[in-house]
């Protein structure tokens, strides 16, 4: 049996990590990954999470996820600024459900296969404890000196954290022991930025019932700026459709720099090393093909969404992005349709169609994708990057073509990567 752990260590994948773990893997496992219910979707930063959960359960390891009911109405307090807003029960027992939905998408939930994978909810085994023994069985065994040393929560203490918050990291070890106890998992696996959580479960197992347990993070895939993918931060990329579309979230991808891509192939392909390595070495070569942003948005994209997804995003990214002019593109068979793959809004015809520049029309239209304020738009046609209808507009001031509005549609331009389609009611 290879060591899998090893091969994480050449894909990047491995943050830190507990002492001796790589002797875990040599026989089979049970792991477990916790993600709290606080949005009813997964989004980009679950991926590395999810795929490394896949990974070991196609080598012989039993998955569980644990979704976390009972700690998602708390909020993990770890490396944030302020405290989370709390949700009522009713939204998180309906995230609960959407994240079990989305999930059987990526882990093999058959069981007639002995390692299929499990969702368990921390809910079920909180609801049925009542404070007094809670507070006996775990609180005695994790001191309030070692949870604030945690680097996770050094810097709220400073500013104040409430005693709910605090909380988080005890309750986060005892899931750790209640699982270890109940379906032997020995190990867990989470982000780096839950390492003083996880830990602490590590610690907790061996002070109360001197047993062994394992853990490692998976290093945070961040976004441009540096900060971290989350469901409560901006520009998340979401996996649901319907928060980030199929055509968005392939774009994501395909926008990643060489030095990205080189990194988030390795992560996130369920291509073999060897392969990987190969089709780098094919990129370099010619890295302004860009072989390796297409080959991973065409795995991701397939993965999330499925392969009719993935060919629809394809047909239209060849024709928006191709050289294609707008009246070879109005012959594609049933365009409109074709078009809700790109990034989209509904405006009324009358609310635009007496616009009389183009300046005059994008500030009307309000496309924040595009354009996050009006000086950004004029500093869009100073630099000649606006196209409607794929012509080149250079003069801010220049008339409308009354011609833009007979279809019903207008493709928004903005430099060589994003469109913006508006649909004309």
């Amino acid at each position: 049996m290879k060591n899998i752990f090893e091969e994480f260590k050449k894909r990047g994948i491995v943050g830190q990590y507990t002492e001796n773990i790589s002797n875990l893997f040599n026989t089979k496992i049970n792991v477990y990954l916790g993600t709290d219910p606080t949005a009813d979707s997964l989004h980009v930063g679950h991926l590395a999470p999810i795929i490394t959960l896949k990974r070991l359960q196609d080598h012989v390891c039993k998955p569980y996820l644990l979704i976390g009911g009972a700690t998602g109405m708390i909020g993990d307090p770890s490396f944030k600024n302020a405290e989370r807003v709390f949700l009522d029960s009713e939204i998180i027992k309906k995230n609960v459900e959407s994240l079990k939905k989305q999930v059987a998408r990526f882990l093999d939930f058959d069981k007639n296969n002995s390692n299929c994978a499990e969702v368990v909810n921390n809910a079920d085994w909180y609801s049925k404890m009542n404070v007094i023994d809670f507070l006996r069985d775990a609180g005695k065994n994790i001191t309030v000196n070692y949870m604030s040393a945690k680097e996770s929560v050094k810097k709220r203490i400073i500013s104040g954290m409430s005693f709910t918050e605090f909380s988080y990291q005890i309750l986060q070890a005892y899931d750790f022991y209640y699982l270890h106890n109940k379906y032997g998992i020995n190990l867990q696996i989470g982000g780096d930025d839950q390492w003083g959580n996880i830990t602490s479960g590590v610690d907790f197992i061996r002070k109360k019932i001197s047993q062994e347990v394992h853990a490692f993070t998976i290093k945070l895939i961040t976004k441009e700026d540096g900060t971290k993918f989350g469901k409560t931060e901006s520009g998340t990329v979401w996996l649901d459709s319907a928060k980030t579309s199929p055509y968005e979230f392939y774009q994501f991808w395909i926008n990643r720099t060489d030095e990205e891509v080189v990194k988030y192939i390795k992560i996130f392909s369920l291509k073999n090393i060897e392969e990987i390595e190969e089709m780098i070495k094919l990129h370099n070569n010619n890295p302004e093909n860009r072989f390796l942003q297409k080959e991973l948005a065409k795995e991701m994209t397939i993965f999330v969404h499925g392969d009719e997804e993935y060919e629809n995003i394809r047909n239209s990214s060849e024709s928006i992005f191709g050289n294609c002019n707008f009246e070879e593109l109005l012959k594609i068979e049933d365009i409109e349709s074709f078009l809700k793959n790109i990034n989209n809004k509904i405006v009324q015809k009358e609310e635009v169609i007496l616009c009389k520049t183009y300046y005059d029309l994008l500030s009307q239209i309000a496309i924040p994708d595009l354009f996050k304020s009006k000086s950004e738009i004029k500093r869009s046609f100073e630099e000649k990057s606006i196209y409607i209808n794929k012509n080149k507009i250079e003069n801010e001031n220049l008339d409308v073509d009354k011609d833009i509005f007979k279809n019903n549609f207008i493709i928004i331009q903005k430099g060589k990567k994003k469109y913006f389609v508006v649909f004309l009611k």
